[in-house]
């Protein structure tokens, strides 16, 4: 503890209620947020003549004050200190890297025929949400599965609206067509309720429900109806065998922690609806010696506390403080939340397997990382560097004949990829094609921001690009006055393959060529390769919107109906783009006047 500080007397004055508290250092930044039951009672205990861990009082010996605030009750308490590691993220707390939130299945049930498909972010819109799940990949096997059961469409609406005949989809047996009026609406509505009864878990209600259907069909004689409902339950039984665990299990989330050598891996096995969607490993960054049961209290705090919580939660140690973590998920949710961390039979099995993921993730995490530090300090000899860099970031341009341009920035440490940290920027103002004023305007862009205090700066920048981008990037930094990073152009060596590329260092004439099998070449060409992909994936989203959006969607008084109508008595858009005045103004609904809009629309 620094000398300045006067302990008996700060003591003297802090609240005997729960609270949470912040220890700032000589520049008020915020070391370490914590909350407690009794303020004066935790306080104390930092402040002992032994017994601290050398960790600890290494933090105690940067503290120059710190901040109290009482709160009404602990779980108030609770969760004003998750809002404050979240928002401050104090260099001696247990934190979690922020992850982009979790994706869903979800069903819009603003449109008359429903789509099912992927979803991430805000759940605002009017329709339902299943999962979470723990990844993408996740998401996208389940939507997979779903389609060969339930043929319930999962395209954009932009592309719904703008058919004439089915598309693939229909001819794979993956869609009904509704678009084309290929089923009624009746008939989707059945299809949309059985597929919601599959992602709720209600496999028995579901089963029954096409067994009824299929009795029904074959006592109507409708007997290529029955064969769809039979074929339906053999496809279930096929599902149902390879993701359900127990019928009976509903919405349960397994976490397991593990440590070792300073580092700890948090598993995390999602169960909805009986149905196992997969895991996801988390590597908290640890500062002090927490115990197991501490990384994982610090977990379900910051991961469930504001977001959704399942019916019940297995953990695999036994938490300091279980009731006020349930009753603070109980409030959330608004029913009863149970955390167990000795259950028997099948739900310990499910621990134990979430164990041995964690101890194989830390396993391998602890051998990448290792890996990683012996790259960055051949990359420092390399590039003859003062130090080893901590923090590298990469610039790529990505286009297609100067179309939809995007700029991907993607960023590494000592650990890896950094991807709460990646940027896209779409670039505007610029000629197509010209990839250098595309560089200059992301420099521009990015390093503006971080001069404003909102980032790191890196110190190591690689350019995707030779000397002409490279110049790019050096002018907006000598304009920005922006000084210590290392600029480095990865340029494509002759015939343009991996092993050959030339770097070009600012300061430097001649480009340096490395060995193909040069450690530090390969930690290169992992971040720009990283880089083009984050760059093409963005440019390939945004070519693909502005080439689904249809033309008469930007003429006024053309909705979906019209828009329809148009296609379909004329055959589609390119015979649309042909049609005269007069052909147009035939077509029902399309008055002289919009025929005239629509013809003007495709010939200025």
């Amino acid at each position: 503890m620094v000398a300045d500080f006067d302990a008996r007397a700060f003591l003297r004055g802090v609240s005997n209620a729960s609270g949470v508290y912040r220890m700032l250092d000589a520049n008020e930044d915020v070391l370490y947020v914590g909350k407690a039951r009794e303020l004066k009672k935790r306080l104390a205990s930092y402040f002992r003549s032994s017994g601290l861990t050398p960790k600890t009082q290494a933090m105690m010996a940067q503290v120059h004050d710190i901040d109290v605030t009482v709160t009404h009750t602990e779980s108030e308490a609770l969760l004003l200190e998750n809002n404050l590691i979240k928002q401050l993220r104090p260099r001696y707390n247990v934190l979690l890297r922020d992850d982009k939130s979790y994706p869903y299945i979800y069903l819009a049930l603003d449109h008359s025929f429903p789509r099912l498909g992927f979803y991430r972010g805000a759940r605002t819109g009017a329709g339902r949400y299943f999962g979470p799940y723990p990844s993408a990949g996740a998401v996208r096997e389940s939507l997979s599965l779903l389609q060969k059961v339930f043929p319930v469409r999962q395209c954009e609406d932009s592309f719904y609206r703008n058919r004439s005949r089915p598309c693939l989809q229909y001819q794979i047996q993956r869609c009904s067509a509704p678009c084309v009026g290929y089923i009624s609406a009746a008939a989707y509505a059945e299809d949309v309720a059985q597929a919601v009864l599959f992602l709720e878990g209600k496999s028995q209600a579901l089963t029954d429900a096409l067994m009824q259907g299929m009795d029904a069909a074959a006592k109507r004689k409708e007997y290529e109806r029955a064969a769809v409902y039979r074929d339906r339950i053999a496809a279930l039984q096929r599902v149902q065998e390879r993701q359900f665990v127990d019928v009976a299990a509903g919405d349960v989330d397994v976490v397991a922690v593990v440590a070792r050598d300073g580092r700890a891996c948090v598993y995390l096995n999602i169960i909805r609806g009986g149905r196992h969607l997969g895991g996801k490993a988390f590597f908290p960054t640890l500062a002090l010696d927490e115990s197991p049961a501490q990384v994982l209290e610090a977990f379900l705090t910051q991961h469930y506390l504001q977001s959704s919580v399942p019916a019940e939660i297995l953990v695999n140690h036994a938490l300091c403080e279980p009731d006020l973590l349930i009753d603070a998920f109980s409030n959330q949710a608004g029913a009863r939340i149970r955390i167990s961390s000795r259950p028997r039979g099948t739900r310990a099995r499910w621990i134990k397997m979430a164990e041995v993921n964690a101890q194989d993730a830390l396993q391998r995490q602890l051998a990448a990382n290792v890996n990683m530090r012996r790259r960055l300090q051949l990359l420092q000899d390399t590039l003859g560097l003062g130090s080893v860099p901590e923090r590298i970031e990469c610039i790529d341009v990505s286009h297609t004949m100067g179309e939809a341009t995007v700029a991907s920035c993607v960023v590494f440490d000592g650990n890896g990829a950094v991807k709460s940290d990646y940027r896209r920027y779409n670039i505007t103002g610029v000629t197509a094609g010209d990839d250098y004023a595309a560089m200059a305007q992301t420099m521009s862009r990015r390093y503006k921001r971080l001069k404003k205090g909102e980032g790191k700066f890196p110190d190591l920048l690689l350019i995707d690009g030779g000397k002409g981008q490279l110049a790019a990037a050096e002018s907006e930094l000598m304009e920005l006055q922006v000084d210590g990073v290392l600029v480095v152009g990865v340029a494509k060596g002759k015939q343009r393959k991996p092993g050959l590329e030339q770097l070009f260092l600012s300061g430097h004439a001649q480009p340096i060529i490395l060995s193909a099998d040069s450690a530090a070449l390969h930690l290169i060409q992992q971040i720009r390769d990283e880089a083009h992909r984050f760059a093409i994936t963005g440019h390939r989203q945004r070519r693909g919107k502005a080439r689904t959006t249809s033309t008469l969607e930007q003429i006024p008084g053309i909705g979906a109906k019209r828009r329809q109508a148009l296609l379909k008595h004329l055959g589609g858009m390119q015979e649309v783009a042909r049609a005269g005045i007069d052909d147009l103004a035939r077509v029902p609904g399309i008055s002289l006047d919009l025929a005239r809009r629509i013809y003007e629309q495709f010939h200025n």
